[in-house]
């Protein structure tokens, strides 16, 4: 075999046409081996002498896409001190593009024996690992462009590719839970019908299924156990053939692209699936234990566990950082991907102890000219000291708005004293994002997401029910703000079933005509119910996928509707914060003002009033143009919302000829007979119990 030297840059196993580069980063390691597996998996060691800058790296000539490799690294195994090499173990590359093959959990993965924490095990563990692939890089991209839509228009739908489709009866049995599943028509019209511009996700960075959920015959299905950051998981591609999930993923997103929808994932950097101090030798921790993890400083044996999940990966380091940057770079430059949800983001910011916004990792994606160009989402915690961090990101970021999702979940389940929060809410949550210069759509505005209640378990359950999960219910979010309508779970009950599909347009509703970026999750557009569990990462079956021949048809029409009327109305999705104030532009009369029921101005006493369940918002449209299809000018209308959390109906006066002298209903989610009744200022609408109405200003 020809050995050449090759380069230290970039970093994994590069295939240029005539053979391939192999580089990998390790400071403590003494001698570095690649190894490369036939198809019967015989294995070749080549020893790698060339290093720079702690790069060890070679070319092969003639080593083609399909080949199976590894890496065993040579040094001190001192736990004690933060190293733990141990050549025996294979070790998958941090920068492989494809990884073939699932893990089979064997004592031989771990670097100790089961019965004695503090041994040396020296079993090779080759047998046991999946196996990095080297890649084919080309791909007929077409004419492909990403869609880049402001977050003024954009809507996102988090989903899961196999949740998505693995029931779905148009898809054929061999595209079911794989991409090419999604970027089938029968997928791509769902989306597009709701008005979806976005998917988000879940992750796709090959993971491992952790040792303990297979003993239970339970698996990962959410995929929070990244081990490959620049590979997709091969579990979701239709292909066979070694690496083509690659190709496979890039088809997806020129699919979605050409439909005018862009593509989110869902990334987890702040720890892998090695775990802690009892983890098993995957990669990292073999590779250069200190340089990619968190340690504990007067004890190096351990871990720093920000995440919950054992260890955090070191944002003080720059390899750990170079590897965060290369791979989301990697991600965007090479499979055109169009932005990012960073899971627990606050741990990114923890370069010393508290979180700090302007830790090296904000510092990094602010200067680079593609990660800073694409859209940027954080989850605004993680589990350690100070970890809530709301409000508190960097301009160029926007947040999941935990405080949007509590509040009105608190409101329509009936909780006193929440009128003040929910305008705040409601109009683009100015209190937590204006201050750092931010604009309403760095509220990602959400209700439910994969970690929590399904939107129908939402208005069914009271409390979890985890049983599934074999943790004796002892798992998931406790305290979930939700409301079952007066019956614990299923019911044949007409009258409750009746109030809880409301509820469920009730949140929807609120949720679409918002201020800030509406997040749907998948399925709750379906009545998707996962039965009460409110922990499904563990349940890869009919609970957790969308069942495609049990739907709710109903809602999902209303849901269309409601996401045409925001995507038809620019008022629903300003790019500025309301101000309040009245202008000529905008006829006189200010661009937001609030309304008690009996149709006067709220006050400031009204504001305060602990029973108060009942508000109605104007929106004034006037003034905001956008271009139409053909490019003409049109100027928006005005509309009056009018929003009623009592358990009775709450007559509603509508405002004076200031505001409008005529109005028209175009949403009541009590019932469909009313849209299109036409209404006077000064008239009384009827807002059923639990119920929103939607009015726009029609005449002079």
């Amino acid at each position: 075999m020809q050995i050449w030297p090759g380069a230290a840059y970039p970093l994994g196993a590069t295939y240029d046409g005539s053979g391939t580069n192999f580089a990998l980063y390790s400071e403590v390691a003494e001698k570095v081996e690649l190894c490369l597996f036939d198809a019967v998996g015989t294995e070749t060691r080549v020893e790698l002498f060339e290093v720079d800058g702690w790069v060890w790296h070679a070319f092969l000539p003639g080593v083609e896409p399909g080949q199976h490799y590894g890496y065993r690294v040579h040094g001190p195994y001192k736990p004690d001190q933060g190293l733990r090499c141990n050549p025996n173990k294979l070790l998958l590359d941090p920068y492989a593009k494809a990884i073939d093959g699932t893990i089979e959990w064997d004592e031989s993965l771990f670097g100790y024996h089961f019965d004695d924490p503090d041994s040396r095990n020296d079993d090779d563990s080759a047998t046991h690992l999946p196996k990095c692939v080297v890649v084919n890089p080309f791909f007929d991209w077409g004419v492909d462009r990403p869609p880049r839509r402001p977050y003024a228009e954009t809507v996102v739908y988090e989903t899961h590719v196999k949740g998505l489709t693995q029931t779905h009866p148009a898809l054929p049995d061999e595209l079911r839970g794989t991409y090419a599943g999604i970027a089938h028509p029968a997928i791509v019209e769902h989306l597009a019908g709701l008005g979806v511009t976005a998917v988000e996700l879940m992750p796709v960075h090959h993971f491992v299924n952790d040792s303990f959920l297979v003993d239970k015959g339970l698996a990962n299905y959410w995929g929070y156990n990244t081990i490959g950051f620049f590979a997709p998981d091969h579990k979701y591609s239709s292909s066979s053939s070694p690496g083509g999930q690659v190709q496979e993923f890039k088809a997806m997103v020129r699919a979605l692209h050409e439909a005018d929808i862009e593509v989110i994932l869902d990334v987890v950097y702040n720890h892998t699936a090695e775990g802690n101090h009892l983890g098993p030798t995957l990669a990292f921790r073999g590779i250069d234990n200190q340089a990619y993890y968190r340690l504990v400083e007067d004890d190096p044996r351990y871990y720093m566990d920000y995440t919950g999940t054992g260890n955090t990966l070191n944002v003080r380091q720059p390899q750990a950082l170079q590897l965060i940057m290369d791979s989301l770079r990697y991600w965007v430059l090479e499979m055109h991907v169009d932005g990012f949800r960073f899971d627990l983001a606050a741990t990114l910011a923890r370069e010393f102890y508290d979180v700090d916004r302007l830790s090296s990792f904000f510092d990094l994606v602010q200067q680079d000219p593609v990660v800073s160009q694409v859209k940027l989402i954080a989850e605004p915690w993680d589990v350690g000291p100070g970890g809530y961090q709301v409000g508190n990101f960097p301009p160029q970021w926007t947040e999941w708005n935990g405080k949007y999702r509590d509040t009105v979940r608190d409101f329509w389940r009936g909780e006193p004293g929440t009128v003040g929060e929910f305008a705040a809410r409601l109009t683009g949550s100015a209190d937590l994002y204006q201050g750092s210069g931010r604009r309403p759509v760095a509220s990602i505005n959400f209700v439910t997401a994969h970690d929590g209640f399904t939107l129908r378990d939402l208005v069914s359950y009271n409390e979890k029910h985890n049983e599934a999960n074999e943790d004796g219910n002892n798992d998931g979010e406790s305290h979930n703000r939700s409301w079952n309508c007066g019956v614990e779970g299923e019911t044949d009950d007409d009258e409750i079933r009746t109030l809880r599909h409301r509820q469920q347009r009730n949140f929807i509703a609120t949720m679409f005509l918002s201020q800030g970026v509406p997040m749907l999750c998948h399925g709750d557009e379906l009545g998707r119910t996962q039965l009460g569990n409110n922990n499904g990462y563990c349940q890869d079956n009919e609970l957790t996928w969308i069942d495609w021949s049990n739907v709710d048809g109903q809602l999902q029409e209303f849901t269309r509707k409601v996401s045409a009327l925001r995507r038809d109305h620019p008022v629903f999705r300003r790019r500025r914060f309301f101000d309040g104030r009245p202008s000529r532009r905008r006829g006189g009369v200010p661009d937001i003002a609030w309304f008690t029921p009996d149709g006067r101005e709220m006050t400031e006493d009204d504001w305060g009033a602990s029973f108060g369940r009942s508000i109605a918002v104007f929106v004034n449209g006037n003034g905001i143009a956008e271009r139409d299809a053909r490019g003409e000018r049109v100027v928006d209308d005005s509309f009056l919302l009018c929003f009623c959390a009592h358990d009775e109906a709450i007559g509603f006066t509508m405002p004076t000829d200031d505001y409008g002298p005529n109005w028209q209903i175009v949403i009541d989610t009590m019932t469909n007979d009313s849209e299109g009744t036409l209404v006077k200022a000064g008239e009384t609408v009827s807002v059923g119990p639990r119920a929103v109405v939607v009015l726009t200003r029609v005449g002079e």
